[in-house]
């Protein structure tokens, strides 16, 4: 009997070997056909007559991709440093300064620097990436800049109320020549991934969802996860501290769920949102995880229907039952998820790619 038992096991073990690398071999294949059908039908926009200087925030994700839109969309870019950009400015004048986010690495005289810049008559901008969690920093740096951009909806009327005289809300988006569609090893391989810290409001979801996640083959990164309750049953799957963008869009890559849950908003010590402001917009991972042709399963922001269609494009959840359901219905409709995953990928190619982005900001300059 026992030897009929092992018979029947290795033999559903290869069965099942088969079909998980026939699905694999399937949304590899439809991913190249889409990111080549995209590139084929892409149009570029016209390139404008601006010599622009871009200070980087040190986010490679998001810096390169709008470096190289910049370099598509205008005449002249260079790139500088936030320790030397009123240096710059005064040598190059540019027509534009834009400067991502102006928090984090950014030195103490970084303000001084941008009104000196502006009494060049160099037209200034600001590009948030952190709104709305440290409202306490941007209150401050906003009115400093001729013209903000916001990818948070709930910021825009909370700057024009600071008296800033330019506002736009403007998302983010991929760059898919680093996310992007992979065939990746093994090692990468996961039923359910997730990547970024263990703010609160995630320590809570996946205490809830451990006896869900216990017994699959699950990846965790990023720092604060020993706050869970549930650590020691979680411990094998969390790899701490920061992951490389590059090993990130192996992950997701190599996953066959890849979570996306919003950072909780409330003022607190993972938070600096001192003016309460709330979340009602799409994070850039949305984007990015998206870019990479993963099955997506995201927590429900406002604006989330104005980038994918849900159920179609990308899949959502709003509770700890609701995620576990649909992890485990997911798992089993093996071509579903992976026709979602292809259809997120041709929506971000077509429309959420910094070029795109840059254009649009440079139409509102």
């Amino acid at each position: 009997m026992k030897k009929d038992s092992g018979k029947r096991s290795a033999a559903a073990g290869r069965t099942d070997g088969r079909r998980e690398g026939f699905m694999r071999g399937w949304r590899d294949g439809a991913c190249q056909a889409a990111a080549a059908a995209s590139a084929a039908y892409a149009s570029r926009p016209p390139r404008r007559s601006l010599r622009i200087l871009y200070i980087p925030q040190g986010f490679d994700a998001i810096d390169t991709g709008v470096a190289a839109a910049l370099r598509e969309c205008a005449s002249e870019v260079k790139v500088g440093k936030a320790e030397t950009m009123r240096e710059m400015a005064s040598a190059i004048r540019p027509d534009l300064m834009l400067v991502l986010n102006g928090l984090h690495v950014f030195p103490e005289d970084h303000l001084e620097q941008v009104d000196a810049v502006r009494a060049m008559g160099i037209k200034t901008a600001i590009w948030f990436a952190d709104d709305p969690y440290v409202s306490e920093y941007t209150a401050s740096i906003a009115p400093r800049y001729d013209v903000v951009f916001t990818h948070e909806l709930s910021t825009v009327p909370f700057y024009r109320n600071l008296g800033c005289a330019e506002v736009h809300y403007l998302p983010f988006a991929a760059y898919s020549e680093l996310f992007k569609p992979l065939a990746v090893s093994s090692e990468y391989w996961s039923d359910v991934c997730f990547i970024g810290q263990g703010f609160w409001n995630r320590i809570r979801m996946f205490d809830e969802i451990a006896g869900e996640l216990s017994g699959r083959r699950v990846f965790i990164a990023g720092g604060l996860w020993d706050r869970l309750n549930h650590y020691s049953r979680l411990a094998p799957s969390i790899r701490s501290g920061w992951l490389p963008v590059e090993d990130s869009v192996r992950y997701y890559n190599g996953a066959k769920i890849v979570i996306n849950l919003h950072r909780t908003v409330e003022p607190g010590k993972d938070n600096r949102n001192t003016y309460n402001l709330p979340g009602r917009s799409i994070n850039p991972r949305t984007f990015e995880i998206s870019a990479c042709g993963a099955f997506q399963l995201t927590d429900k922001r406002e604006d989330l229907s104005s980038y994918y269609k849900p159920g179609l494009e990308i899949e959502t959840f709003s509770s700890p039952a609701e995620l576990t359901a649909k992890i485990r219905n997911y798992l089993k409709h093996e071509e579903e998820r992976s026709q979602i995953a292809v259809r997120g990928l041709l929506r971000t190619l077509r429309d959420h790619n910094y070029t795109n982005r840059v254009d649009r900001l440079l139409s509102f300059i």
